[in-house]
């Protein structure tokens, strides 16, 4: 039993336990009941991000949600943190350049109305979430890129900043020196080159958010998942929400975080619905070379699970009752 019907049950039983209760055998009434009992229950709010750098997302996300505040605000937030961190060479300010020494982001952010908004390839802006949500919110567009999301972001105000930081333009000119004669570039050796958020609020209503500075030293124009409903995030208030992580041509390939809703439309807990869409990304590709991907999801009763190609990947969740940094399961059949 869920926690919502264990809450109905109970409702009902102590009705039942004083009198019969007045809309006993009209189903019209009995239907009206339980929606005003809907009404009060409250949900735990859940939060989950992935990789260690999650920890601190869901602390921003948490002041939001254990305070009532949406999933949406709650999201947007730690994404926030993430993108300021100058530590952090794959996501926001302090990201990796592409091969010319650019520093492009990524971002993409969605609500439980299915209401969706994101950027790609854009340059110079702090908080591309932030700008993928005001897309979402004043537009009638979903995706906006490159020097149109650029203009779009400075005509509504939003900060900017100077990339790449010294540190990363001295490290990618020895790159440039040692691999200016090479077809293609390196797959970033961090193997996860994104954050991205869950989180359901005391309403249950869920949303999520993914951003990125993506592949190091990648082609000009690259845009992976990360940005892309459907690949790097979606959410369906139906089912629930998901989010991927690692080699985004991969999962764009599989829709991967639609397709982790859907197994778990069909019944599929969010653990198995993870394990399923990582051994299907892994049947679609002939060499799993520097191929680490994985996936994060929430069903709609505040259910977490996790799982990825190789061991490594982890994610942050925090609930009412614990704040951890949990290693995902992986697939065993490499060892």
């Amino acid at each position: 039993m869920d926690r919502r019907s264990f809450v109905r049950a109970g409702m009902l039983g102590v009705a039942a336990g004083v009198t019969k209760p007045l809309w006993a055998g009209s189903p019209l009434l009995e239907q009206q009941a339980e929606q005003e009992q809907d009404r009060f229950v409250a949900y735990m709010p859940v939060m989950v991000s992935t990789w260690k750098h999650g920890m601190e997302a869901n602390k921003a996300g948490w002041e939001i949600l254990k305070n009532g505040g949406s999933s949406l605000d709650a999201v947007e937030a730690g994404a926030r943190v993430t993108e300021s961190d100058l530590s952090n060479r794959s996501v926001g300010i302090g990201g990796m350049p592409d091969r010319e020494g650019h520093v492009t982001l990524d971002a993409c952010i969605m609500d439980w109305e299915s209401r969706c908004g994101a950027v790609a390839y854009l340059e110079g802006i702090a908080h591309p979430v932030s700008v993928a949500r005001h897309i979402m919110e004043n537009t009638p567009h979903v995706m906006l890129v490159g020097s149109g999301a650029k203009k779009y972001a400075l005509k509504n105000k939003f900060e900017t900043i100077k990339t790449p930081l010294p540190a990363v333009k001295k490290e990618w000119k020895q790159w440039k020196k040692d691999q200016n004669k090479v077809e293609h570039p390196e797959v970033n050796h961090e193997n996860h080159d994104t954050i991205g958020l869950l989180a359901m609020d005391t309403n249950g209503r869920i949303s999520g958010a993914c951003t990125t500075s993506g592949w190091a030293y990648k082609l000009p124009g690259r845009v992976g998942d990360s940005p892309l409903i459907g690949a790097g995030l979606f959410i369906d208030q139906e089912v629930g929400g998901a989010v991927a992580t690692g080699l985004g041509e991969s999962i764009i390939r599989i829709a991967g975080s639609h397709t982790v809703v859907e197994l778990m439309r069909q019944g599929r807990t969010p653990q198995e619905a993870c394990r399923e869409t990582v051994e299907r990304l892994i049947r679609k590709h002939k060499d799993l070379t520097g191929l680490q991907c994985g996936f994060i999801a929430m069903d709609t009763r505040g259910r977490v699970g996790a799982y990825s190609v190789f061991n490594g990947f982890n994610y942050a969740l925090r609930t009412n009752l614990d704040e951890q940094l949990v290693d995902a399961e992986y697939n065993r059949s490499w060892e």
